[in-house]
């Protein structure tokens, strides 16, 4: 039954137009960003695309930032709660339009040079 309910909510976020998340994004994703490089734009922990659930993610202002650039559709999405238990490998066979592999790849290049050493 979960995966049913996990399908239909990304499925959702899937399709919800950019347009109407991203005026709303422009806000956040510009107050995340200068708390993160007040915080030496390291993360809390080494996280990876495939095994840090998209909470644990967004829990972290640097990591978070990060998906804010990347996938502002996604982080703005009203839904985004209900994918908090997934990692973002995970979501992305249900918004690979949004998490394309080369995305991916940029999400993490990113999560790794924000690593703390």
């Amino acid at each position: 039954m979960r995966s049913i309910f996990s399908a239909a909510l990304l499925a959702a976020i899937a399709f919800v137009p950019a347009a109407a998340s991203a005026a709303p994004a422009a806000a956040p994703a510009a107050t995340a960003t200068p708390a993160a490089k007040t915080q030496t734009a390291k993360t809390q922990a080494a996280y990876t695309v495939q095994d840090t659930d998209l909470g644990t993610l967004l829990d972290d202002p640097v990591s978070q930032a990060i998906l804010a650039k990347n996938i502002p559709e996604i982080v703005n999405s009203p839904q985004i709660d209900m994918g908090r238990a997934m990692t973002l490998s995970q979501l992305q066979q249900y918004a690979g339009d949004q998490l394309t592999n080369e995305k991916l790849a940029k999400i993490q290049a990113d999560l790794d040079a924000a690593k703390p050493k």
